[in-house]
């Protein structure tokens, strides 16, 4: 093993948090190592956000095409062309190539190391290269931990060596499997659904409770699981896969209890596990194979001397890749401004994500959701009111948009500062919405104050003024 290099810091992981997190860094002139052992760039780029979202929409605008007279009529065709799709998809990700990222990074001054970091000991950090040959990383000022997470595989019977399908998969799939079985109600399951029938395959999601997007406000699952009955998908409630079984011609079986479904893939989108284990951190006092706890500035606790840090879905906060950026953002300055000496404890760098965050479920109809739901809110201890609106309802000006335009919304406020705590919008677009949603939320805009926010006409904003109205 060679001597110690030494960097201000050294990141382990390179996926959007991490780059992040080196690019601001090396922007304030530290020294910046970043280990990565897969394509750097990380699961969004490359198996996740970007590809899925790629993938569906196609789908959204020819569904977009076919309910807006005058262009429904020229449309020739009800199925997307899939070579083209996945055309367009292999740009996206850069071919499974990250040449491009890491030159970039190499020209602001980042050294990118391929190969498997660990912590070993305090501001220690070895990395085994695909070679086999091992560097050992000193960091004057922090390591900071953005490894992730990968896809879980519960324990079913015959389920590993059938090699099912997971997101990765669908998302670089070469070919549309003629049926498909997918296995959970999440996120990710109904958006590997709303894909999979968009392209063509006869699909049949099995979950195991009794409703889609658990952690959603009900309607959202409700609506979610009627838009996929009436595209073709097989959704079945209380399904718990027992044994899994892939035959010498490649075909599917999957039994769920006294039921035999048979299939050409199976995708699996049952969680996500940590990649926390093997990492070191034993050696510095902290349990593998688990989330990385965090104060608000990012730093581990139970470690000494502020310079281990975790950001993105290492932390368990939240599991999405935006959020891991804003770690990143966060991380960054902390570490920099620690380095300057110039940290202070305002609430400036430190990370306010707990009940704010946003999501976007690119399912058709889409969901967007911030903050609390009403069941969470109410959980959280707040006191608790609720406005809700149909559309197009009176907002007849909707139907300018589309043919067949159906939504609905649901604010959850805190009765005691009248704020939004929370919003869910469920729709065609509703993606659109999103930022609004967050800044009321965040920016505990008062809704005496929102509804005078004049949403120009004629546009899909206009949903809020049902919302808002004085009542």
């Amino acid at each position: 093993m060679s001597s110690s290099e030494h960097f201000d810091t050294v990141v382990i992981g390179g996926g959007p948090g991490g780059v992040t997190a080196a690019l601001r860094l090396a922007g304030r002139g530290l020294t910046v190592a970043v280990i990565e052992d897969r394509l750097v760039g990380g699961e969004c780029h490359y198996w996740a956000c970007n590809p899925t979202k790629t993938l569906i929409r196609p789908i959204e605008v020819l569904e977009l095409a076919r309910a807006v007279p005058g262009v429904r009529e020229v449309v020739g065709s009800d199925r997307v062309d899939v070579k083209a799709v996945f055309a367009k998809r292999d740009v996206i990700i850069d071919h499974l190539d990250d040449h491009d990222i890491v030159a970039g990074m190499t020209e602001a001054g980042i050294d990118v190391v391929h190969g498997r970091g660990r912590l070993d000991g305090e501001r220690t950090v070895v990395v085994v290269e695909p070679g086999g040959g091992e560097r050992r990383l000193h960091a004057e000022r922090a390591v900071i931990l953005a490894t992730g997470t990968r896809p879980l595989l519960p324990d079913v019977e015959g389920l590993e060596s059938a090699s099912p399908w997971t997101n990765r998969d669908l998302a670089t799939m070469k070919r549309v499997p003629g049926r498909t079985i997918v296995v959970g109600g999440g996120v990710v399951g109904v958006e590997c659904a709303t894909i999979l029938s968009g392209l063509g395959s006869t699909v049949t999601l099995l979950v195991r409770g009794s409703s889609l997007l658990r952690g959603s406000e009900p309607f959202a699952g409700t609506r979610v699981a009627a838009a996929l009955g009436d595209r073709g998908v097989d959704v079945r409630f209380g399904t718990h896969v027992t044994s899994v079984e892939r035959d010498a011609r490649g075909g599917i079986t999957a039994s769920t209890g006294d039921i035999r479904l048979e299939a050409d893939e199976i995708v699996v989108a049952t969680g996500r596990s940590v990649n926390t284990n093997g990492l070191g951190l034993e050696t510095v006092g902290l349990p593998g194979g688990e989330y990385v706890t965090v104060d608000d500035h990012l730093t581990a606790k139970g470690v000494e001397g502020e310079w281990l840090y975790a950001i993105g879905d290492t932390t368990g906060r939240a599991l999405l890749s935006h959020v891991s950026q804003y770690h990143a953002g966060i991380v960054a300055d902390v570490v920099a401004a620690r380095a300057e000496g110039t940290l202070r404890d305002g609430a400036e760098l430190m990370a306010r994500d707990a009940g704010r965050l946003a999501q976007i479920i690119f399912t058709s109809p889409q969901v967007v959701e911030v903050g609390y739901t009403e069941a969470a809110a109410r959980q959280a201890g707040f006191t608790v009111t609720t406005r809700t609106a149909r559309y197009p309802g009176g907002l007849g000006e909707l139907l300018i948009l589309r043919d067949g335009f159906d939504a609905e919304a649901k604010l959850v406020v805190d009765a005691d500062r009248d704020t939004l705590l929370g919003a869910t919008f469920v729709g065609p677009d509703v993606a659109d919405l999103v930022q609004a949603a967050t800044v009321a939320v965040v920016g505990e805009v008062p809704l005496s104050v929102l509804r005078h926010v004049i949403a120009p006409h004629p546009s899909l904003s206009q949903v809020w003024n049902p919302l808002t109205a004085a009542r």
